[in-house]
């Protein structure tokens, strides 16, 4: 019998310190997930306001504009999907995405860090076409919407020609990613 009690003391014993291990395991883990949603939650969408805008002719491939996004600001911020873009004033609509370029996740810029976005802006398979001067860029929010005001860009060289091929990838990470397909 005093076998079975000091078994069963034992046994009860381990119980506690395993629950008490756990538990503390678990505040950890709840507070290291705090931490995590705290920094997350101080992010902001990235508009014209926190966000410097410039674009730039790739030298490869041909036809391509570069596009980067640099946080100015003091919090991280969201690239949310694609930059909504007017080729030139008189533009009717925003240039088309490239959804095959859909990166894995949004892509979060602390400050000073950039995204860049792609963009091709004219094929031979293309129709029509005009040059444009400049540039203007409205950022998405999370739900993929045009921010706040527009950032118009002066284009390279004077102008570009854009024609009905004209597409924009997704906001990435690096600018060789942008410029990839």
């Amino acid at each position: 019998m005093r076998i079975a009690t000091r078994f069963a003391s034992r046994t009860t014993a381990s119980m506690v310190v395993a629950a008490t291990l756990a538990l503390v395991g678990f505040q950890t883990a709840g507070q290291a997930a705090s931490a995590a949603t705290a920094k997350a939650s101080s992010a902001v969408t990235c508009t014209t306001a926190n966000t410097k805008l410039t674009v730039t002719e790739a030298p490869r491939p041909i036809n391509h504009l570069l596009l980067k996004a640099t946080n100015t600001g003091t919090k991280p911020c969201y690239a949310y999907s694609a930059p909504y873009l007017r080729a030139g004033t008189d533009a009717q609509a925003p240039l088309p995405w490239a959804r095959e370029t859909t990166p894995q996740s949004v892509v979060v810029l602390e400050p000073g860090q950039s995204a860049y976005a792609g963009i091709t802006t004219f094929s031979p398979d293309g129709e029509g076409g005009s040059t444009a001067k400049t540039l203007g860029v409205f950022l998405a929010d999370k739900k993929g919407n045009a921010t706040d005001q527009e950032k118009t860009l002066k284009l390279p060289n004077g102008g570009v020609f854009f024609n009905s091929a004209a597409t924009v990838t997704y906001w990435q990470d690096n600018a060789a990613d942008a410029l990839s397909w």
